[in-house]
């Protein structure tokens, strides 16, 4: 198959809270499965796929297996990333390594909506079984959509998704752990800034905002400073990844840092089949066949 681009954030809404979801009434997650494949496939796309497990907070709970299940079946497309509730602890710990031996391959949370801090001790343990095992460890970061526009904000604190200290601190314990940075921490995004081009092993992935809206100085960090740690993310199925490619395709920046957001660093960061031949491309090579 030919891959042209890896979206490194897209959502799959699993266990109770797909069925809480009015588009998933009298659709198999059979349906759905096939619906996120042939979107990808369609645009010759690969992409990071993972739910959020917010349990101690909403009593919804996610299941890892159908994440398990959505990746074979896509036959290479999709990369899939367990999801947790970090309150539960030595059972989020067996969970990863339950998650680990079915394949998957990473780890996402999401501060605000499981409402816990990520620089917590308590919660070192799993940030060290992703640094042990290599997995990349996505972190939400900024603001949030969820619960925004309502008195009180559905009751999340965004405080939770600060990057400094919390980011910091764990970039700064976990040296061998990658940490990728979701939605680049609006308003805080220039304390983010500054955390990646200190930390080499924080990536910052641009998903959530319509490239067109994304402030100019992550761009110019993006373009400019540290191009080898930034993500192509669309924030699946919340923005479309069309619009996203259309207006990325319209900003002023360098061709290379444009391969390297959209393919190169997600493909080295994630050891996506292709991933040494794609690091050519800096020189000019065409996008390869994996």
């Amino acid at each position: 198959m030919t891959v042209t681009a890896i979206d490194c954030h897209a959502h799959f809404h699993t266990g109770d809270r797909a069925r809480g979801k009015p588009a998933s009434a009298g659709r198999t997650a059979e349906d759905r499965q096939a619906e996120i494949i042939d979107y990808y496939r369609s645009r010759n796309m690969a992409a990071v796929v993972f739910d959020v497990n917010r349990q101690s907070q909403t009593g919804a709970g996610s299941n890892n297996d159908e994440i398990v299940q959505l990746v074979n079946a896509s036959e290479g497309r999709l990369m899939g990333f367990a999801t947790v509730d970090p309150w539960q602890q030595r059972a989020a710990l067996q969970e990863l390594e339950r998650c680990r031996t079915a394949g998957l391959r990473g780890l996402k949370v999401q501060p605000i909506t499981q409402a816990f801090e990520l620089n917590d001790r308590r919660f070192y343990p799993l940030w060290d079984f992703c640094q042990e095992n290599g997995w990349p460890l996505m972190v939400h970061t900024g603001t949030t959509a969820v619960g925004a526009g309502t008195p009180g904000g559905g009751g999340y604190t965004l405080r939770f998704g600060r990057p400094v200290p919390c980011v910091d601190d764990v970039a700064a314990a976990f040296p061998r752990l990658q940490l990728i940075a979701a939605h680049f921490g609006w308003p805080w995004h220039l304390e983010l800034m500054a955390v990646a081009r200190h930390k080499s092993n924080v990536f910052v992935d641009l998903s959530g905002w319509a490239p067109k809206l994304i402030p100019p100085e992550v761009l110019t960090y993006c373009d400019k400073v540290i191009p080898e740690q930034f993500l192509f993310g669309s924030d699946y199925p919340m923005l479309s990844v069309d619009r996203w490619m259309k207006e990325f395709e319209q900003l002023d920046m360098k061709e290379s840092t444009r391969r390297r957001v959209l393919y190169d660093n997600a493909a080295k960061l994630f050891d996506f089949p292709g991933s040494e031949a794609a690091l050519s491309q800096a020189a000019g090579q065409s996008q390869p066949e994996v």
